[in-house]
């Protein structure tokens, strides 16, 4: 994944509520198997390896993130549990046509999510996250972020 995108998807965790966090970490796991396809046409064995092991990563936080009070917890967890079993296949054997069912199955998870985030007016998860300001503020042509609040009320108070 690339740094910008990385970027991205740290940013909106960071301005997240519980049900947009899901939706967040189904978009990583697409991103992460979709650049797990390019660098297999590339044949970048590592790059391929490292993208489907970070689509491995966010469906284990997808695991850790389940309440089993509900019967449905326990049902995402066997498809998750299913991802991982295929995707570790995919990646030890190479085989790319694992790849695109598991992102169709996680893109129908992932508008389920999208519904219920709508209807989600919880406040965000994290407190006392960096204001970011971005947009065409001080330069004609170029895009210009402002990271106010440098430090104060951040972190930790004694």
């Amino acid at each position: 994944m690339v740094k910008e995108k990385k970027q991205e998807f740290t940013y909106r965790i960071t301005k997240a509520n519980k049900s947009q966090l899901i939706v967040i970490l189904y978009e990583m796991v697409l991103q992460y198997l979709q650049d797990a396809l390019e660098a297999h046409e590339k044949k970048d064995k590592e790059e391929y390896k490292n993208s489907i092991l970070g689509a491995k990563n966010c469906l284990d936080e997808l695991i850790n993130s389940l309440n089993f009070e509900y019967e449905l917890a326990h049902r995402l967890r066997g498809l998750y549990y299913f991802y991982k079993r295929e995707l570790s296949t995919a990646s030890i054997m190479e085989k790319t046509e694992l790849i695109p069912p598991i992102m169709e199955m996680i893109g129908e998870l992932k508008k389920s999510y999208e519904t219920i985030a709508k209807e989600d007016t919880s406040a965000p998860i994290m407190e006392n996250t960096q204001a970011v300001y971005a947009g065409l503020t001080y330069s004609k042509d170029s895009l210009n972020i402002n990271l106010s609040d440098q430090g104060s009320n951040r972190g930790f108070r004694v």
